[in-house]
């Protein structure tokens, strides 16, 4: 049984490498300057390990901090607030090295027990430094409510699926939940929306939702997806593309014990294992 289970976490780690630049750094570096020569912003972030500690992943935010300031200007940073312990200390030497090149420091949606601390963590750090931005997942229900704070204390936002289930039932349609998100920013006039989704159809119909309201808006591209198509797509309708480049411990985008729900999820994976062998 152990045997089997080493084996099943060893081909999801391999499958995984697909979607992070790599373990270092420097991998990270290499990449985001291969987009900026597409003249395609990036969004930088370290995917850390269970045993990480904060300051750890703290000093490897500062560090990517550097990296953006050789980058467009429109790269930012990714946070992680759970990583970081949610330790208003160790983020604010994150928001004043931010400060100092003027980039954005954004919080990824984590598991839904973490939301409350994070926007509580978001509304210190505001009194800090202003260039802020969050993640509202589509499949909660709640992300309505976190769309209207969100938008109330002036911060970007970025509008996933969602990985995570919901807590005490608080699920809907992922793509349902997604446009009624979008379309809650829009007419709330959201200070910036980034529409991350390889959808093509969903991302075309939010960003027509976004561009008629008259709001800030992108497309986001987590690194390792196909991106052709949905370039085209963003490009007809005049609207900014960046990329999602994360390093450090590779993590799949889906998740496997979805996958008798949803049978292309055993498709991607043995496409990213075959693609994860290749880069080993």
């Amino acid at each position: 049984m152990g045997t089997a289970a080493t084996t099943i976490q060893d081909l999801i780690r391999r499958a995984a490498r697909s979607y992070t630049a790599g373990p270092t750094i420097k991998d990270a570096r290499a990449v985001c300057v291969r987009f900026a020569s597409e003249r395609i912003a990036s969004t930088v972030c370290y995917w850390n390990h269970d045993f990480d500690s904060p300051l750890f992943v703290a000093g490897s935010y500062l560090r990517l901090i550097d990296i953006i300031q050789g980058l467009p200007s429109e790269s930012y940073l990714s946070v992680k607030a759970p990583a970081l312990g949610f330790n208003l200390d160790l983020l604010k030497k994150i928001l004043h090295q931010a400060r100092r090149i003027d980039t954005t420091v954004h919080f990824d949606a984590m598991a839904p027990d973490s939301v409350d601390r994070t926007f509580t963590l978001i509304d210190q750090a505001r009194r800090i430094y202003p260039r802020l931005g969050c993640t509202l997942p589509g499949r909660w229900r709640r992300s309505l409510h976190d769309a209207d704070r969100a938008i109330d204390i002036g911060l970007r936002v970025r509008v996933v699926k969602g990985e995570w289930c919901g807590l005490n039932g608080d699920e809907t349609d992922r793509s349902e939940g997604f446009i009624k998100v979008v379309e809650r920013l829009a007419t709330g006039r959201a200070r910036h929306v980034a529409v991350a989704t390889h959808d093509a159809r969903l991302a075309g119909d939010a960003l027509d939702c976004l561009k008629s309201a008259g709001t800030s808006c992108e497309l986001e591209l987590l690194y390792g997806l196909p991106q052709p198509a949905i370039l085209k797509l963003a490009r007809r309708r005049g609207v900014p593309v960046r990329i999602y480049v994360p390093y450090g411990h590779a993590g799949l985008p889906y998740q496997l014990k979805e996958a008798p729900r949803n049978p292309r999820i055993l498709a991607w994976f043995v496409r990213d294992l075959l693609r994860g062998l290749r880069v080993a």
